[in-house]
């Protein structure tokens, strides 16, 4: 059976999916489903350009190596251990010029298939296993859905922020990104 992406905003997902498995994989999951959110903090995630540093959750990763014009990286986000306060934001900071790895300031996409794949990848095959087996084993008897604030599994696609639900997905299914 198919696995399916849903935004967990959406308020036609039973009439859509009647008879499907629905778990929630964000920050405002059930245990253990938001072991799956990129905020969990899981520690130990190896902070790529930095054999040095290790992070609480994926997105401290990913905020950490953000850089802005008024604003260079934040190391201080790799520790953040509640889930909250990890966001750098637009509206605080301005525009942002894109993510340092080794010296380099990436773009967008670059950031993506340098910083965060590799992140979020190292949590599913190190602290999430035995999740992605259950998903498997789930997802063979019937229809699972997985919800997200976002559903674009396309890592080139930069018009809309990247679902990590998406990328559990293709997992899953032994798409390897």
């Amino acid at each position: 059976m198919p696995l399916y992406v849903a935004n967990r905003r959406r308020t036609t997902l039973r009439r859509e999916f009647p008879d499907a498995l629905v778990i929630d994989v964000t920050s405002r999951a059930d245990e253990p489903w938001v072991r799956l959110s990129p905020f969990y903090p899981h520690g130990g995630i190896p902070v790529p350009g930095h054999p040095e540093r290790t992070s609480r959750s994926v997105e401290g990763v990913w905020q950490a190596l953000k850089v802005f014009a008024t604003e260079q990286e934040d190391f201080a986000k790799l520790d953040i251990a509640t889930m909250k306060g990890i966001k750098r934001t637009v509206r605080r900071l301005g525009a942002p010029l894109g993510h340092r790895l080794d010296g380099t300031l990436l773009d967008y996409e670059q950031a993506r298939r340098l910083i965060y794949l590799p992140t979020y990848r190292w949590v599913l095959e190190n602290r999430v296993p035995e999740l992605v087996a259950e998903l498997r084993k789930l997802s063979a008897d019937r229809d699972v859905v997985l919800l997200d604030y976002t559903t674009n599994g396309d890592v080139a696609d930069l018009s809309s922020p990247l679902s990590h639900a998406a990328l559990v997905v293709q997992w899953v299914e032994g798409r390897r990104w």
